[in-house]
């Protein structure tokens, strides 16, 4: 039995991980952005033992979901799957890049972090400089990439990885999406419960349990650490 917290989790794939989670008999605490949504959630998943409240959008709120968290105790494993798709960029570096950042760093560390990755990062455009003003999704998963890597280099006792679900037929993959939705929650499922030798590796991304490639600027420490010193000046929280 794992001890497991997601963020992100009223729909979609956290949901679908959560339940699954659950069902495998892990001690499963979750995410809701409000009240209503997190009593909605409890209805539909009684089997959660916690639910944080707070939204990804606002940095006080992102501290308090941190502080209720670390009220709970260690965690075996805390899956960052919350994210937006849209052209609101402010919104989209809020909760895509800052909020992953800030609960990484002020939740106490789990021996296993997971990230949600895209294809979509490879070859896009990411402005380090003007980071809150010029992101949009592909660019978000992008600095994800480049957070779990730097991540990865970090904390040694502490298995960090990203999967990549897919293009998957949730709310915000769309109803044409062509990925195997099953095989798109299943990956976060079995990265964060597993004891597959892999699961216990860092610095790697994974699409339905294998190896994917990414972009080689993923690779460059020197972006990683760019990325991290202004995320570190926009949010006045650091890594350590």
């Amino acid at each position: 039995m794992k001890k497991i917290f997601i963020t992100g989790s009223t729909t979609g794939l956290g949901f679908l991980a959560a339940k699954k989670l659950i069902e495998d008999g892990n001690e499963v605490y979750l995410h809701a952005r409000n009240q209503v949504k997190a009593t909605r959630l409890r209805e539909r998943l009684p089997g959660v033992k916690e639910i944080a409240i707070g939204d990804l959008s606002k940095i006080e709120e992102v501290r308090q979901i941190a502080q209720q968290v670390n009220s709970w105790g260690d965690f075996d494993t805390i899956i960052h799957n919350a994210g937006v798709y849209t052209s609101d960029t402010k919104l989209t570096y809020q909760v895509n890049v800052v909020a992953p950042y800030v609960l990484t760093c002020l939740i106490h560390r789990p021996q296993r972090l997971i990230y949600i990755a895209s294809g979509m990062h490879i070859g896009a455009q990411l402005d380090i400089d003007h980071l809150e003003k010029s992101l949009d999704y592909s660019g978000s998963k992008l600095a994800i990439m480049l957070l779990m890597k730097k991540i990865a280099r970090t904390f040694n006792d502490t298995a960090v990885n990203a999967v990549d679900p897919g293009w998957v037929p949730t709310r915000m993959g769309g109803s044409i999406a062509n990925d195997n939705l099953e095989d798109g929650y299943l990956g976060q499922v079995w990265l964060s419960q597993s004891d597959d030798q892999l699961a216990y590796e860092s610095g790697h991304c994974y699409y339905h349990r294998r190896f994917e490639k990414y972009d080689q600027r993923v690779d460059s420490q020197k972006l990683q650490n760019d990325l991290c010193k202004k995320l570190a000046e926009l949010t006045q929280i650091r890594l350590k």
